[in-house]
């Protein structure tokens, strides 16, 4: 029965978007239960040798269907701060068609490994936290990154004869041009104002952020997210990604924007734009009607914790944002007074 709400939430947003093209690729994230896999490479070579261009060739091993099969994979860190701050940078992994040609992986020839930032007793549960931002918004938007979790059973090189090995949690990211396939889209690499994107995507996204407590963000520049155009609806449609940074997630590393005038990460700031109020209005209502469905999909994640306290924090943290979506003076106070206008 577990995560049983979760699932049933997902299958009925699934049928609402049911004219999504199928692809071949959605067959690695249609089963939600983590996936077992094994990694092993030196985090100090990953992060001095590897670039957009320049790879580490290696093998990871993986479970499906109760046996262990093994593929090769070119992995290169990602993330110019957690490069430099992480003892595990986030990953970009490259497969070749010969190697995911009928296996789970099957069609994701390029996908992002995220990974816990440093070895200290929440980085765990971090993982959980931003992989459940993920969950959130697939529930808000069709047009998001599919994700799937993963267990790693990491092994470093530590010297001729020395080896580390971890315990890690993690979840995989598909690649921006399966989304925009899904949609039947294209990727849309130009800097756009936000004003010329999607009203109604970009107050779902805006919403979204202001419930992370995200601040780290921003469309114009495709800062932590990427811009889809759909050539049928002629619209430009912005996918948010990576959210640990935020007050949700509230990590050890976290850094502070204060010329927002924020002094924490979970000081919220709305950083969406000025847009017509039929806009706030249906948002905060598609918001509320889905607060049962959406708090108790995220209560069914709280067993996967290894510290109660950063689950509460994080529970929290969400009924905090609903106080203000319920209170219609914080509401017009928060989020529709703060609404940029440049």
């Amino acid at each position: 029965m577990k995560h049983l709400i979760f699932s049933i939430s997902i299958f009925f947003l699934s049928l609402s978007v049911s004219a999504q093209k199928v692809l071949k690729s959605d067959a690695l994230f249609s089963d939600q239960t983590p996936l077992e896999i094994k990694l092993g490479y030196s985090n100090k070579e990953m992060n001095k040798k590897t670039n957009d261009s320049t790879f580490i060739d290696t093998t990871m091993e993986f479970s499906h269907e109760g046996k262990w099969s093994s593929i090769d994979v070119n992995l290169r860190a990602r993330g110019n701060f957690r490069r430099n701050e992480c003892y595990f940078p986030p990953i970009k992994m490259k497969i070749k068609k010969d190697q995911y040609k009928e296996t789970i992986f099957d069609g994701n020839k390029t996908m992002k490994l995220v990974l816990p930032c440093k070895i200290e007793s929440e980085n765990n549960d971090n993982i959980i936290q931003e992989f459940i931002a993920y969950k959130i918004y697939e529930q808000i938007s069709p047009y998001h990154f599919k994700t799937r979790r993963v267990n790693i059973d990491f092994t470093e090189p530590k010297g001729k004869k020395k080896v580390k090995t971890f315990k890690l949690k993690g979840f995989l990211i598909e690649d921006d041009k399966r989304v925009s396939q899904r949609h039947e889209s294209r990727v849309f690499e130009r800097f756009v104002h936000p004003m010329a994107m999607d009203h109604l995507t970009s107050v779902h996204n805006a919403f979204f952020q202001y419930l992370l407590g995200n601040t780290d963000f921003s469309v114009a520049y495709q800062h932590n997210g990427k811009l889809m155009y759909s050539e049928a609806e002629k619209k430009i449609i912005p996918l948010p990604y990576d959210f640990d940074m935020t007050g949700w997630v509230n990590p050890s590393y976290a850094t502070v924007n204060t010329t927002l005038g924020i002094n924490s990460v979970q000081d919220r700031k709305y950083r969406g734009f000025k847009r017509e109020q039929q806009y706030f209005d249906q948002v905060r209502k598609e918001f509320l009607d889905k607060k049962s469905s959406l708090m108790e999909m995220v209560a069914s994640f709280e067993s996967e914790f290894s510290d109660p306290k950063e689950y509460k924090n994080m529970f929290d943290f969400m009924g905090d944002f609903y106080e203000t979506m319920e209170d219609d003076s914080k509401f017009q106070k928060s989020i529709v007074d703060e609404s940029r206008t440049k």
